[in-house]
């Protein structure tokens, strides 16, 4: 076994440390959802200023766009007995790794930034997402530092959790034996300084506070905006402008003077233009007695209210149309602005500033709260790691949040742009934590499915229009996201108990499930049978268990939410519809040890392979390549491949409480053999002919698809050879939702392990792209370990650890509120921690069984709940 394998096979811990070279590629986001993010990083310096609505990933802690450091602190102390005068980054030391990447940025004197400053001799990254905390020290010098950077993060509160801001926290001890004079300062470039290389920028002091720095491009310019510097609970010395003028002259200026200890305060240029790099600063000073500690808790803000960032297919199909595809019309659409959540709600980056000042106890209170329930639960460490590290994609530039409250998302952030637009249904499938934590935006999202990406026939175009708008019908619809939009609108009424918005949305979802029928089904034999597209960026050609479980679960879920409005007859036919579906999958898919692809392509109504054969594929490509489609047909099929993904729709409706007639023996075989051939503990000799960096040499991972009964085709789907975070955590859960405990977190220490710091971001399970959607199905970690299900229709609460261990306990997430859930050998308690659950049922499950309670008539727990277990149902 390799040393690797002997790694992930050791107790994982789920605040996780990092020293030494596994910081090199650290980068946790903070900021809001949808308001953009800047990163701390696992040397406790800032990067990727992703807050202009767009990503910005250069894994280098230096604003692209400017000459200057986005952020850094300095910290000076004065001479003492055992110790000279010194300065210091208040950063740890800079990898080797980067040293080249420097001399190449240096071409052409561009952004020098902080790099080149003597810096703290150690440094260590504590991992508790939304929290991350780095511990510095020095040989010499006399002061340690923590370093604690978050932002508002609190469940059910999307308001506040969407703010553009981010908290660092310094803690300085001091370690000598001797008082310790010292100053500390922050310094921030200028982040939204406009054009002409800063001369439309302004500066103001904010007495007592810091700095804000805004701008006065025009005030619907995508450029307009500003940003603030503050320190919360102490008044500091405030540098309202650096020193303007060319060069390098901003950090030489500044730096002498805090080398000197002769910090010059400054009113800005509120008034006037003054061309050079931009930014302001904020000094604190003391003296510490031996062992005493202060912080300095330094707030940054950001206010960018104008958008430019636009994906409306079928505004440019009219405008390529109206201007005779020359693109006059769609350069006058892209100048078009619109305004995210937060220019809503706060006027300017001064307004965040006030908003985190009068509240910031609070916030913190409630963020280091969430934290803490969720870090102290009884779950394996491997499994927090996993669920708390990926709601990084939540506060990253994956998510934009527009000024109505509605959401919309990328798949996921290339460097400087988000890849693969709208929301993407196939993709988004799989994320479970914005559901729970935050269940009235993903809300928005089935409401940008159904109501503004969907035609009169029942189309769903599986990429949004943002800002809200409808979307062209030209493209074909995606199999699994269509009809895994269904499944989550029968889970948002379910978190929610909102009857008015499913009926609402109910006649909806009916249209998009008959046109499914139609398109796929039109035998109605109950299998997805017609070719059709799906996350895999190709269309399978016959049935599959992958779309038909998708296909069965969205019947069932239309059943259930019918029976609910009273439609008994369109229950009826949808339910039986699923159990036809539900024996097709095992009389026609399942082969004795998992559900696989029945290729079919002669005898479907859609003949457009046989047109391909016969005319373009001629023309096009290769007569080798033509023979094999001709001899296999369709390309890009998994036939009788062992599919990571094969009962993906199972697992969707195991999480949602749904209750469906897929054969829970097949579904428990099929993921037998998922883990048995696909999960490799050492992917050495596994070839990848796709994309490799996803896991690959002596790693551990889930393969997308495996031939265990031969006949791999010669052109299987595109990305079968590859490992995707997001199925790996689809399957884990699911294992241990049916019972394999071991086999779901093997896969999940798998994934982690790969997340080392050294070769790949803790925070950034990227796929085609950082900060991934799909990798949010970590969250079903929580849901299938703790057995925890709140139905808010009937005020049911079900219980049941996959885990033996007692004392149990346990973060949860309700529509209505949150909390922890514990249990002993007599009784369970359920705490709030913020809003209120109504409980009428508990349905407890251990290794006894099921044991129904009834609570009283009606328990409102605000506080807390004890249900003594001895007693009996």
């Amino acid at each position: 076994m390799t040393s690797q394998a002997n790694d992930r096979n050791e107790s994982f811990d789920a605040r996780r440390r990092f020293e030494g070279r596994n910081l090199l590629q650290i980068a946790m986001p903070m900021g809001g959802i949808g308001a953009g993010s800047i990163s701390l990083n696992g040397y406790g310096g800032v990067q990727d200023l992703a807050i202009h609505h767009r990503p910005s990933l250069t894994a280098w802690p230096d604003d692209h766009q400017s000459w200057a450091s986005g952020g850094f602190a300095v910290l000076h102390v004065e001479a003492t007995s055992t110790a000279p005068r010194m300065t210091r980054l208040v950063e740890g030391p800079l990898p080797p790794e980067k040293i080249y990447d420097q001399g190449l940025q240096a071409q052409g004197h561009r952004r020098p930034g902080s790099a080149g400053l003597p810096r703290f001799d150690s440094a260590a990254f504590e991992a508790g997402f939304p929290v991350g905390v780095v511990s510095l020290s020095d040989r010499v010098l006399p002061i340690s530092v923590k370093l604690t950077g978050w932002s508002p993060m609190i469940p059910l509160d999307d308001h506040h959790s969407s703010m553009p801001c981010a908290v660092l926290e310094y803690e300085l001890t001091n370690t000598s034996n001797e008082p310790v004079s010292y100053a500390f300062s922050y310094h921030l470039n200028h982040l939204v300084a406009g054009k002409e290389s800063g001369k439309n920028s302004r500066n103001h002091v904010i007495p007592g506070r810091g700095v804000l720095m805004n701008n006065v491009e025009p005030g619907s310019a995508p450029d307009f905006g500003g940003c603030s510097l503050t320190c919360f609970g102490h008044s500091p010395l405030v540098k309202g402008m650096w020193l303007r003028g060319g060069w390098f002259d901003w950090l030489s200026a500044l730096w002498r003077e805090l080398t000197d200890n002769a910090f010059e305060p400054n009113e800005g240029n509120a008034d006037r233009p003054i061309t050079g790099v931009n930014g302001g600063s904020i000094q604190l000073s003391g003296t510490l007695a031996p062992c005493d500690q202060v912080t300095y808790p330094i707030i940054i803000t950001w206010h960018v209210p104008n958008v430019d960032q636009r994906w409306e297919p079928l505004k440019k199909k009219a405008e390529a149309a109206c201007c005779d595809g020359d693109g006059c019309c769609g350069e006058d659409a892209s100048a078009e602005v619109w305004r995210p959540y937060y220019a809503a709600h706060w006027e300017d980056a001064a307004a965040v500033a006030d908003t985190m000042h009068e509240r910031f106890d609070e916030l913190r209170r409630r963020t280091f709260a969430f934290k803490d329930a969720l870090f102290n639960s009884t779950l394996p460490g491997e499994a927090i790691d996993a669920i708390a590290s990926n709601l990084a994609i939540i506060k990253s530039p994956t998510l934009l949040r527009q000024a109505n409250g509605n959401l919309w998302a990328w798949e996921g952030c290339f460097g400087d742009v988000g890849c693969c637009p709208g929301s993407c249904t196939h993709v988004w499938n799989y994320a479970q934590a914005i559901p729970h934590l935050f269940p009235a935006l993903e809300r928005t999202f089935r409401e940008q499915e159904l109501e503004r990406s969907m035609d009169e026939q029942g189309h769903v175009g599986f990429r949004a229009a943002l800002p809200d708008g409808p979307v062209a019908h030209d493209h074909h619809p995606a199999a699994d996201g269509q009809l895994g939009g269904i499944m989550k609108t029968y889970r948002e009424w379910v978190i929610s108990g909102d009857d008015d918005w499913l009926r609402k949305m109910y006649p909806l979802a009916r249209r998009s499930l008959d046109y499914c029928i139609a398109r796929w089904d039109p035998d109605r034999l109950g299998a997805v049978i017609e070719p059709h597209h799906n996350t895999y960026d190709i269309e399978f050609w016959g049935p599959d268990g992958m779309c038909t479980t998708v296909y069965v679960g969205a019947l069932a879920a239309l059943g259930r939410m019918a029976d609910h409005l009273g439609e008994k007859r369109a229950a009826a036919e949808y339910l039986e519809l699923a159990r036809r579906g539900a024996a097709y999958l095992d009389h026609e898919l399942f082969n004795g040890e998992y559900y696989q692809q029945h290729v079919r392509w002669k005898d479907l109504r859609d003949d457009a392979h046989r047109d391909r054969m016969k005319t373009a594929d001629q023309e096009r490509f290769d007569p080798a390549r033509t023979k094999v489609l001709a001899d296999e047909g369709p390309a890009y099929q998994y036939g009788a491949g062992c599919l990571s993904d094969g009962v993906i729709g199972a697992w969707m409706a195991d999480l949602y409480g749904l209750e469906h007639p897929i054969n829970p023996e097949h579904v428990g075989h099929t993921l037998d053999a998922i883990f048995k051939h696909n999960f490799k503990e050492d992917l050495s000799d596994h070839a990848c002919t796709q994309r490799p960096g996803y896991a690959l040499g002596h790693e551990a991972g889930l393969i997308l698809c495996t031939w265990p009964r031969g006949g791999r085709p010669t052109l299987p789907f595109v990305y079968s050879d590859e490992v995707w975070t997001g199925i790996e955590y689809q399957v884990a859960s699911h294992l241990i939702l049916r019972g394999r405990v071991e086999e779901g977190l093997s896969i999940v220490r798998g994934v982690r392990s790969r997340h080392d710091g050294l070769t790949r971001n803790p925070f950034n399970e990227y796929e085609c792209g950082s900060f991934y959607a799909r990798a949010l199905a970590s969250y079903a970690l929580l849901q299938s370990l703790s057995g925890f299900a709140y139905n808010a229709t009937n005020q049911t609460l079900e219980f049941g650890p996959r885990i033996k261990a007692r004392p149990w306990r346990s973060f949860f997430c309700a529509a209505s509120g949150y909390g922890v859930i514990s249990l002993d050998d007599h009784r369970l308690v359920v705490e709030m921690i913020d809003g209120e659950l109504i409980v009428q049922q508990l349905v407890f499950a251990d290794e006894g069984g099921r044991q129904q309670h009834r609570v009283g008539e009606t328990a409102m727990v605000s506080r807390q709940l004890r249900i003594d277990l001895t007693a009996g149902p």
